[in-house]
């Protein structure tokens, strides 16, 4: 795989962070930030499409991964900063961020409390809020995982990660996502779920002034279209991308596509 071998950065308070990085040395940087529950890993495709022409930076945001445990509360504003934190210990000043779901998020947040440090923005599969319900849904959410385990929730998961196509053609990928989301840490887990419930940046983002695109399966029901939208009417310039057929994780569908939007932004030089 083209990502070195794992580097651990501290958080403000303390937490280990750990990330990894696929040097490209001049090119331009992109930092990625995966979905709830599973890992840097989540990016390995799409790394592998890019083909070196830009420098990656994967991390396991805190509470998953090889990143330390956190039974929260976890502000969406902590997850920003523990980015940040990452990119000191890289000794990268900037970069353009992409984070898909929980990850988009993330990114959105990032680019609203760190805009210096971001060149662009790709939030994929994302929202900058899930609505009124939220909170009482994603307590939900956690309190079963707390209940029950992380297997309980794959049924759920199952039907809204990937295409029924893709599914049936590529079972390897969803057997790879599952073995990541069910060696969570419970209580890490919860905390994320709790973190996305209260999320709401709509109001935040509309300060953002960097290039933006915003990514979204047009089959997704965890983060529909008319999210990506909201996001994209707030945001000065931003543009949408949607990915016809596709479902929640779409740099695990369409990790070429995904590459493709991510070299164009970010600048970097054609094959």
């Amino acid at each position: 795989m083209p990502f070195a071998a794992t580097r651990i950065a501290r958080a403000a308070d303390g937490l280990a962070l750990a990330y990894a990085i696929a040097p490209a040395p001049g090119a331009p940087r992109i930092a990625l930030l995966h979905s709830l529950a599973l890992d840097r890993h989540f990016w390995n495709q799409v790394a592998a499409a890019i083909g070196g022409r830009a420098e990656l930076l994967a991390m396991d945001c805190r509470g998953h991964g090889a990143s330390g445990r956190d039974a929260g509360p976890t502000p969406v504003s902590r997850m920003a900063d523990d980015l940040a934190a990452v990119l000191d210990d890289a000794g990268w000043d900037r970069a353009l961020v992409c984070g898909c779901s929980m990850g988009g998020t993330i990114a959105l947040a990032f680019a609203v409390a760190h805009p210096a440090r971001c060149t662009a923005l790709v939030p994929i599969d994302t929202t900058a809020w899930y609505g009124p319900e939220a909170p009482q849904a994603w307590g939900d959410r956690a309190a079963k995982a707390e209940e029950a385990g992380m297997a309980a929730l794959l049924p759920f998961q199952h039907a809204r990660w990937l295409s029924p196509a893709f599914r049936e053609a590529h079972p390897e990928v969803e057997a790879a996502a599952d073995a990541v989301f069910l060696a969570n840490d419970v209580a890490s887990y919860a905390a994320a779920c709790r973190m996305l419930g209260q999320a709401d940046l709509r109001e935040a983002i509309a300060a953002i002034r960097v290039p933006t695109l915003v990514m979204v399966g047009t089959d997704d029901g965890a983060t529909p279209p008319a999210m990506a939208e909201e996001i994209v009417r707030r945001i000065p310039g931003a543009t949408l991308q949607p990915l016809e057929g596709a479902r929640h994780l779409t740099p695990l569908e369409r990790p070429a596509e995904i590459a493709a939007a991510l070299l164009r932004l970010a600048g970097a030089t054609p094959r």
